[in-house]
């Protein structure tokens, strides 16, 4: 039996990421106090072909092994791993968070469902979703002409000429094992756009009378024409860690095919709706699953009668016309949830705020809303804004909880009252209790261990930021997922990255 991660790389330190706050801490277990949720925490590096389980002390206990660099990745309630996989050589997108590959492993490590989507009309990214019904929920570009973009309303200084533009739709596949799937649901922003640029174009209409649909330029001001621009050296790093491009690095002009960069999906088995969080429109979308494909596709149906289009919304209403950047509360954010029924703050939505760009000092908060839900719907008067006006609960606004994680990242609500997150730019994972005490932190040691998205081998201790995660999950101890299974810390353990 070797000793604890954080003996054995006792010496190292923290790369902080962006110049965000390290704390100072060293790789492996930091802090383990009254009142931590007892459990296993699951995660991956993102240029990693091994996901790893740690215990409340910071020992691996599991892992599983893939051909494939990963983005998000669950536990699932029989101890399977679903996790998504990168293509390096697929076609047409090359956006951040893009993979193309579902894959589930049981608990021994064998492979027993294969699903791709990757192809020049269609690309899985970011976040997937697994429904009670064992289907899953899923993110996909799909690929839109420079010609169908401006039709559809598009500002011509906003489209690109050889990207086209790629808005995102969500797929419902019924897995099919060994492999593939069939899509039994589907719902396309495509179907749900408002435009006031060009009445001679489709989807012209007052943005201010349709918040239950998105402004296609919104992403967009009259100053930041051609697309978002990234640091070229932000660039280069999110390239080095895996999270952008395929074999062809992308380019400022991929970025700004990418309409809205979905980066999170949640279901609620209570309500049948999904939330999703835009990225490039720092908001947070909820829209309903009840309806059939074709409800999904219109105005009407469904349980709340309204079709595909957004039942609610909240972040930046600027992009319905009824708010200004004051009003501005989601900075790039990403992983929204809903709290489960029994649990403290049930029914509300915890969202990781990245906070890039944000007024004032960059900082990244963890924050709890209370969704305006009366009766089974939002409730919004008149021309005014979705509510709330502030959030219930936050982490990370206070000076002495300042932390920063640029991109990637998340948090979630943990049985006993506890919130966990992930920093994931520079792989810290850390359990706070309501009143914002860390209780439980460890940070990532691990490394990558296959090619780059850029085809190029990993290097650990030279590359910047090996061990950034695009999120890590904590499950209690009592999960489902660990019944009946024996968990002993390894030995000999995987070899930490040396920096």
């Amino acid at each position: 039996m070797v000793r604890s991660l954080v003996l054995a790389v006792l010496c190292s330190s923290l790369v902080g990421a962006f110049g965000a706050d390290s704390d100072d801490a060293g790789p492996g277990l930091v802090t383990k106090e009254t009142g931590f949720t007892s459990g296993y925490t699951l995660f991956s590096p993102l240029v990693s072909s091994t996901t790893y389980l740690v215990d409340d002390d910071g020992w691996v206990v599991h892992t599983w092994e893939s051909e494939h660099a990963p983005v998000a990745l669950y536990l699932l309630p029989n101890g399977n791993l679903l996790r998504t996989g990168l293509i390096l050589d697929a076609p047409v997108f090359t956006g951040g968070g893009q993979h193309g590959r579902l894959q589930e492993f049981n608990w021994d490590g064998e492979l027993v469902w294969d699903f791709v989507m990757a192809d020049e009309k269609r690309r899985l990214h970011h976040d997937v979703e697994v429904l009670p019904n064992g289907n899953v929920l899923v993110i996909a570009w799909e690929a839109k002409t420079a010609a169908e973009a401006f039709q559809a309303g598009r500002h011509p200084d906003f489209i690109s000429r050889k990207k086209g533009l790629w808005p995102d739709c969500i797929f419902e596949i019924e897995p099919t094992r060994p492999s593939g799937g069939k899509i039994v649901w589907e719902w396309h922003l495509w179907d749900h756009l408002v435009q006031n640029v060009d009445p001679k174009q489709d989807n012209y209409g007052k943005i201010a009378e349709h918040p239950e649909l998105v402004n296609i330029n919104a992403d967009h001001t009259a100053e930041d024409a051609g697309g978002p621009k990234i640091a070229p050296e932000d660039l280069e790093r999110m390239k080095a860690l895996g999270y952008l491009g395929g074999n062809k690095a992308p380019s400022q002009e991929d970025l700004g095919a990418d309409l809205c960069h979905t980066n999170a999906i949640a279901y609620n088995p209570e309500l049948d709706q999904i939330v999703l969080s835009v990225h490039h429109f720092s908001e947070i979308w909820i829209i309903d699953h009840s309806t059939t494909p074709a409800e999904a596709a219109s105005h009407r149906g469904g349980r709340s009668g309204k079709g595909g289009d957004i039942l609610y919304r909240w972040g930046n209403p600027r992009n319905y016309g009824r708010g200004t950047a004051k009003d501005q509360r989601l900075f790039g954010q990403h992983d929204v949830r809903w709290i489960p029924k029994g649990w403290a703050g049930a029914g509300n939505l915890t969202v990781f705020n990245n906070g890039g760009g944000r007024p004032g000092d960059d900082f990244s908060d963890v924050i709890e809303i209370v969704p305006p839900l009366k009766n089974g719907r939002y409730e919004i008067e008149g021309r005014a804004a979705y509510g709330p006006a502030e959030p219930a609960w936050a982490y990370g606004v206070a000076e002495e909880q300042r932390f920063f994680a640029p991109f990637i990242s998340g948090a979630h609500r943990l049985p006993n009252g506890n919130t966990f997150i992930c920093a994931g730019t520079n792989g810290r994972f850390f359990e706070v209790t309501p009143d914002g005490k860390i209780v439980w932190e460890y940070v990532n040691p691990f490394s990558g261990s296959i090619r780059k998205a850029d085809g190029s081998e990993p290097q650990p201790g030279i590359d910047k930021f090996p061990t950034a995660n695009f999120r890590a999950t904590r499950y209690p101890a009592d999960s489902a997922a660990f019944r009946g299974r024996e968990l002993e810390k390894l030995s000999p353990q995987p070899t930490p990255v040396k920096r």
